[in-house]
């Protein structure tokens, strides 16, 4: 068998969900109904359910297919980011959320920005991901200070499953601060948990190895952390926010873009109207597909791994790739 043929095998296995005991066998802290864990959006829900197993519930304050970035959260939200034995959130993304941490000085909290050892804003080592065609000065000048800290950097580190294990890893630290019983449990789910990350990587890296092309034109940068990951280029035809317009000089940048480059796609995503990016394709007279940011599921039958799967899959009928 193949090295990525084992990695696809190795997705295709479920995380081992360890139980030690019932989710009422846990201390006093988690009560009878389970560790109660609290996640600001579906990534970090996800790594959440993972590690937590039959012993916790997890509850994620974005809605379901809810766009993420401009999250408001009502005062019973608030609360329960008080109430929740463990909250799971990335300081620096969501704003509302950052303010009802600090406020409400939760008892247990992972911070993913520090976990996956980020700068603000989600930058890692003190620099956003940008695409190699100067666009970042672009994504500042479009969009100003929008008074999100992730105005300047790329947020989606999760786009780089090399880096989820050590918020898999952080998450079952402080399970098992709150449920000592139940720690060797949420150890257990994370180290299986780590595993899917890196058969995950070790698929895009075979996958992406050998492609006609290296560019991918998205609707809004996204992708700076699987581009960068991988060898792409990401172009943007807005920035980092997802809802701000694109200037006509931009879209001629692009167009650009694609002509130099023979780009034959253009992505949208699920949870982003795709007019911008449909017309735009349209007048180049090229395809449009999705890639998907994972900010949220827009079908419940899915999950990080098969989302990320589809993305694989798009990305090298895109890019050509043998």
């Amino acid at each position: 068998m193949s090295r990525s043929s084992r990695a696809l095998a190795l997705l295709a296995v479920p995380v081992l969900l360890v139980a030690g005991c019932s989710s009422g066998g846990t201390d006093g802290a988690a009560g009878d109904d389970g560790v109660q864990v609290l996640a600001s959006f579906y990534p970090l829900q996800f790594v959440a359910e993972q590690v937590g197993g039959d012993r916790v519930e997890v509850s994620s304050m974005t809605p379901p297919s809810a766009e993420p970035h401009d999250l408001e959260l009502s005062p019973a939200q608030v609360a329960e980011v008080s109430s929740a034995d463990l909250v799971v959130y990335q300081s620096g993304f969501q704003a509302a959320v950052d303010e009802a941490v600090d406020q409400s000085q939760p008892a247990h909290v992972v911070d993913a920005t520090a976990a996956a050892g980020l700068g603000e804003g989600g930058a890692h080592a003190d620099e956003a991901p940008a695409d190699e065609h100067g666009e970042d000065d672009h994504a500042e000048e479009e969009h100003g200070d929008d008074g999100h800290q992730h105005s300047s950097g790329d947020p989606h580190f999760w786009l780089d499953p090399t880096l989820m294990p050590a918020v898999a890893d952080a998450v079952a630290d402080a399970l098992a601060e709150v449920d000592p019983e139940g720690a060797d449990t949420y150890r257990a789910n994370a180290a299986a948990l780590d595993e899917r990350f890196a058969a995950l990587d070790e698929a895009y890296a075979t996958g992406l190895a050998a492609c006609e092309r290296d560019v991918i034109v998205t609707s809004h940068e996204a992708f700076g952390y699987l581009a960068e990951r991988y060898g792409l280029e990401q172009v943007g035809i807005s920035g980092v926010d997802p809802e701000a317009e694109p200037s006509p000089a931009r879209l001629r940048e692009v167009g650009e873009v694609v002509r130099s480059n023979g780009v034959t796609t253009i992505f949208f995503e699920t949870l982003v109207s795709p007019k911008v990016a449909e017309t735009l394709a349209t007048d180049l007279g090229i395809e449009t597909a999705v890639l998907d940011p994972l900010e949220g599921l827009a079908d419940e039958d899915e999950d990080y791994v098969t989302v990320a799967e589809q993305n694989l899959d798009a990305l090298r009928v895109a890019l050509s790739c043998s």
